[in-house]
């Protein structure tokens, strides 16, 4: 799975909420929710597309996801751990639990 960026990301929470969603209602409520003009969403969902998150079906340019939100949350979390890590689970776990005390 390809890496998503944080302003594709803001646009699938937007799909995964409402999906099946067309392409002119999700550019109005991105419009609405993140302020971003038509040309900005469109260029998103054109990008979401070309990586294979979503895909889009006529007639009226219908979105839909690839993978749920689970999927690409397990992605990125698995890209952060093994970026940061070395791919140890146990590493992450011990860095966030340093500062804590446990009972």
């Amino acid at each position: 799975m390809q890496k998503i960026f944080d302003s594709e990301l803001k646009l699938m929470e937007l799909i995964w909420e409402r999906e099946p969603v067309s392409a002119k209602d999700l550019s109005i409520l991105a419009a609405t929710a993140l302020e971003w003009n038509k040309n900005t969403t469109y260029t998103i969902i054109k990008k979401l597309e070309a990586k294979g998150f979503i895909k889009r079906e006529d007639p009226g340019f219908i979105c839909t996801s690839v993978y749920s939100q689970l999927q690409i949350q397990k992605s990125e979390a698995n890209s952060l751990i093994n970026k940061l890590f070395g791919g140890s689970k146990k590493a992450l776990f011990s860095s966030l639990l340093e500062d804590e005390k446990l009972s």
